[in-house]
């Protein structure tokens, strides 16, 4: 379906109110009568840009979720080619999820939309283009021989990202961003030791 310019904004505000709304505390479930509350829509409007009513309104909200998950890790995350560069990735990571506290709006999102067709897909494709900055930095690292290069890189990414989701949900259940720190702290901290583990012991020749 085309709209008009007028019509975008229409559209883009309703998920933007309804964003807002999962992202405050405790919101239950959420009604199109919040929406409309919330937004200053009618329920009219609402069909006319989300057909399928609330779970189309909810998944695109949960796009929107996941685009933003990334956005709030940039310019950092598009740059992981120094140990500077993970140290300030982890810090905003932490800061991020710090400030979101228990509340998940993502996670929120997901409960209520779990079986409508394209949610598994919306967290999939979010998990993949994550672990690819990941994978991108590691792979950089190692171009600058800062990274052993028999380092697998697509399976240290992918740990990274299963830490991230774990402390997540941990801080999802305790309010507390320790477990995720730590999770970070463990998973940098190997990258270095692979660093160090490459180089010869003074006097003595690399092992090949």
């Amino acid at each position: 379906m085309t709209f008009t310019r007028k019509g975008l904004a229409t559209r883009q505000r309703i998920i933007d109110g309804a964003a807002e709304y999962l992202r405050s505390d405790e919101p239950g479930e959420m009604t199109l009568d919040d929406v409309r509350a919330v937004t200053r829509t009618t329920k009219g409007q609402i069909y006319r840009y989300f057909p399928g009513g609330k779970e189309d309104l909810l998944l695109e909200v949960a796009k929107y979720e996941s685009e933003r998950v990334l956005d709030e890790q940039q310019p950092h995350l598009g740059r992981l080619d120094s140990w500077e560069a993970w140290d300030a990735w982890r810090i905003a990571l932490i800061a991020r999820y710090r400030a979101q506290g228990r509340q998940c709006p993502l996670g929120s999102l997901l409960n209520q939309v779990g079986t409508v067709a394209g949610s598994a897909e919306v967290v999939t494709t979010l998990l993949k283009r994550w672990q690819v900055f990941i994978e991108r930095g590691i792979a950089s690292m190692q171009e600058q021989g800062e990274v052993r290069h028999d380092l697998d890189v697509e399976k240290m990414a992918a740990a990274f990202i299963v830490g991230i989701q774990g402390g997540v949900n941990v801080l999802r259940v305790t309010g507390e961003t320790t477990h995720l720190e730590s999770m970070l702290d463990i998973l940098i901290e190997h990258l270095r030791e692979r660093e160090r583990a490459a180089a010869p012991l003074p006097g003595k020749p690399a092992v090949r």
